[in-house]
């Protein structure tokens, strides 16, 4: 990744008279990401249009450290999301609607407070999805991913003996009852040679406090030679007694500057209405350079008594039951 790095000693005149801030390093970062994008099985028909970010979400960024000595650092991110076939904000509009936080970090580990991706969606995109949550295999067409947090603290230890784990609380803000809109999320990760496990949980009450979704998560990537292959089981509760199950195998095989992408993600209705969907997704990425790669993709998802389920990628939820992709990605 080709990144822009800043360095500046910044003077603040008048918020408060006399001090200064320290220098500190900048980084602008981004991603640009459009795509052709045919979606058929929908009940208006298929259609055909340019996707704003189909394998990874446009974006425009910016990161920060300051050193504060003591093997203490100040960090910082802000990320807004953009709509790259027409220039719209993405995120329903927000400046910085893909992430927006600051904290601390210490050989203690990391704090940090803001919007932020949720510990159970990192495990999730990171380790049971080939595709990364992106593209027609995108595992969120059918899994729950509870994907970022508002107004959430989190705390990330750091590595020991290859365990790592991240414990996350998004404040419901909601005066007279702290449960209400609260959501919490943890993540544990062991991390041996070619092998990473990891578990992830989410829970988030809803907005009256009398009732909640559940979500858990175990999966495991293995490196075998250049090949990873992925494997994820997650248990789903959801509002009004609502509970599924899903079960997701993967598998990339990079060729040299090909890589070939493959998912078969099985979700189970474990209610009477028996509402089963099963996906099965097959990807291909071409790397121009280290930072532009082609790539195609396409998934399409069977559902049985009368699930709804559609094909998305990154950034779209997608029309129809089936997707093809054929696309661009920049990163910068």
């Amino acid at each position: 990744m080709n990144r822009m790095t800043i360095a500046a000693a910044i003077s603040i005149s008048g918020l408060c008279a006399g001090s200064a801030w320290a220098q500190s390093t900048v980084t602008v970062y981004g991603v640009a990401d459009a795509a052709l994008v045919r979606e058929s099985g929908g009940p208006a028909g298929s259609v055909t249009n340019i996707g704003p970010g189909v394998a990874s979400g446009s974006r425009l960024g910016f990161k920060g450290k300051e050193d504060l000595g003591g093997g203490l650092a100040a960090i910082f991110q802000v990320e807004n999301g953009l709509n790259i076939d027409n220039g719209s904000a993405a995120q329903g509009g927000l400046l910085f609607g893909r992430q927006a936080y600051v904290g601390l970090a210490s050989a203690a580990g990391t704090v940090t407070l803001g919007r932020q991706y949720s510990p159970y969606y990192k495990a999730l995109r990171d380790v049971a999805d080939p595709f990364c949550i992106g593209m027609a295999g995108n595992a969120g067409n059918i899994m729950v991913t509870n994907t970022r947090v508002d107004n959430m603290v989190q705390y990330a230890s750091p590595q020991f003996n290859g365990l790592t784990a991240e414990v996350a609380v998004g404040m419901g803000e909601t005066a007279g009852n702290s449960e209400k809109n609260r959501a919490y999320s943890t993540a544990v990760y062991y991390v041996q040679g070619g092998l990473t496990v990891a578990a992830g949980w989410f829970q988030r009450h809803n907005a009256t406090a009398t009732d909640q979704t559940r979500n858990a998560l175990v999966t495991a990537r293995y490196r075998l030679g250049a090949v990873d292959v992925a494997l994820g089981y997650a248990e789903n509760h959801g509002l009004a007694g609502a509970r599924s199950d899903d079960t997701i195998v993967g598998v990339i095989v990079p060729l040299g500057a090909h890589k070939l992408y493959a998912s078969y993600i099985r979700h189970d209705d474990q209610t009477a209405a028996a509402r089963n969907a099963n996906q099965w997704a097959v990807g291909y990425t071409y790397s121009l350079s280290k930072r532009t790669d082609l790539y195609a993709a396409y998934g399409h998802i069977a559902n049985s008594n009368g699930a709804t389920f559609k094909v998305g990628n990154a950034t779209e939820t997608g029309s129809g039951n089936a997707a093809t992709n054929l696309g661009i990605r920049h990163i910068f």
